[in-house]
């Protein structure tokens, strides 16, 4: 009679229960949540909030003022409408707020809606709002799963994360530990592609130019004869120029964009080690540099690699504590610039002495006092050897930050 009661109370007041957080679907582990309920709602989030600070900028410094920002709130919302129909929601606040005034403003955007449809371990069908299956952090970016307050810049200007676009798909696991993902989406506007890459040329489900669509797969191979061990690729493959790209003689190209990655991560025994490499390819940049004015050129190509390393050190110093703390040291390099196209009026190249042409060394801490909490410490050394674009940060940076999810 009593626990009846109890059950009924905890009900009521919609106390949760204990919770497992694991990624599930290639979904980051809070975004997972609804996969574990029985039905119904599900709740969950994560956000990160730092403090920045630009030591030895070079060049015109009030580009890079100290700051403190509340980066990102996020709220999941899922709903579980049997055992196999799942909806899942992502919607996320940028920067505190979106209110009016001189100062810089957030946004508020729907990071992904989608429906889930679980039919067969071997392949089930995912449509909305999707967000693209490519690298380590578009898909599980919340904040206790990766290194260093930022994400890395290979997986924001070479793969532009956070990318998410309108379609469907199907995913699963076509043998153990062999997974899949592959999606039919709208193809990317290449009229807001830019010389620091295709990050604005992603559309995000707001009235998504269809003229041109893409394909995006992923595979991922976790072994059982290896604990730890993840290898993985991806590919997009899509036309780009939505009509709106003509040539000299007023006939449409198509901007063919292709972008392909390879990754690898290793866990044992505290030990983590990951590294990632992607390179691009845009055709018929000739006829779209000239529209892009200020903002261009297009790289026809780019490239990006990092190569990560952490080691969990709190077993050496607390035997029997459940906490984490982790030196971790990256190395990142990218060009958005590759190569150019020629410029068909003159004969010669576009310009391309503005652009992220970088290397980054990154050393830092990452401290997790439970699972879900971490607090994050990091310096990066920016080498440049482009003049940075207008609006995109320069300098070495200190970050000191702290994020959670639940």
């Amino acid at each position: 009679m009593l626990a009846g009661e109890v059950e009924k109370l905890k009900t009521q007041l919609f106390i949760p229960e204990s919770r497992e957080y694991k990624s599930q679907y290639g979904l980051g582990p809070a975004a997972s949540n609804v996969y574990r309920v029985n039905r119904g709602l599900s709740i969950g989030g994560y956000g990160e909030a730092m403090y920045t600070s630009y030591a030895n900028a070079r060049g015109d410094n009030t580009t890079n003022k100290d700051t403190a920002d509340l980066e990102r709130a996020v709220i999941y919302l899922g709903y579980k409408f049997n055992d196999w129909i799942i909806l899942n929601n992502e919607f996320e606040f940028e920067h505190a707020t979106t209110g009016e005034g001189g100062e810089e403003k957030g946004e508020v955007s729907v990071e992904f809606s989608q429906l889930d449809f679980l039919l067969d371990p071997k392949y089930n069908i995912r449509a909305g709002l999707m967000l693209m299956p490519m690298g380590f952090i578009n898909e599980m970016h919340e904040p206790t799963t990766f290194h260093g307050n930022h994400r890395p810049d290979v997986e924001r200007y070479i793969i532009p994360s956070t990318w998410r676009e309108m379609g469907a798909g199907l995913f699963g696991e076509i043998l153990p530990g062999l997974q899949y993902r592959m999606y039919a989406t709208n193809g990317l506007n290449a009229k807001e592609f830019s010389n620091v890459g295709i990050t604005e040329g992603r559309q995000g489900g707001s009235n998504s130019q269809a003229e041109d669509f893409a394909f995006t797969g992923r595979l991922d191979y976790s072994p059982n004869f290896a604990p730890g061990l993840m290898v993985g690729a991806s590919t997009f493959l899509g036309n780009s120029g939505q009509k709106d790209i003509v040539d000299f003689n007023g006939n449409t190209v198509n901007v063919f964009t292709q972008l392909y990655e390879g990754h690898i991560e290793y866990k044992h025994r505290g030990l983590e080690l990951r590294a990632l490499g992607a390179w691009s390819k845009i055709d018929n940049t000739e006829f779209l540099n000239p529209l892009l004015g200020a903002g261009g050129p297009v790289g026809k190509e780019n490239y990006g690699w990092y190569v990560e390393a952490a080691h969990d050190i709190m077993p050496f110093l607390w035997k029997d504590s459940n906490q984490y703390l982790a030196p971790f040291f990256r190395v990142e390099r990218y060009n958005t610039l590759a190569s150019v196209a020629k410029d068909p009026a003159t004969g010669m190249p576009f310009d391309q002495s503005t652009g992220l042409d970088r290397w980054i060394y990154q050393a830092g801490l990452s401290y997790k006092p439970i699972s879900n909490i971490v607090i994050k410490a990091d310096y990066r050394n920016i080498q440049d050897r482009k003049l940075v674009p207008l609006g995109v940060p320069f300098g070495d940076e200190f970050n000191l930050g702290v994020g959670f999810i639940y």
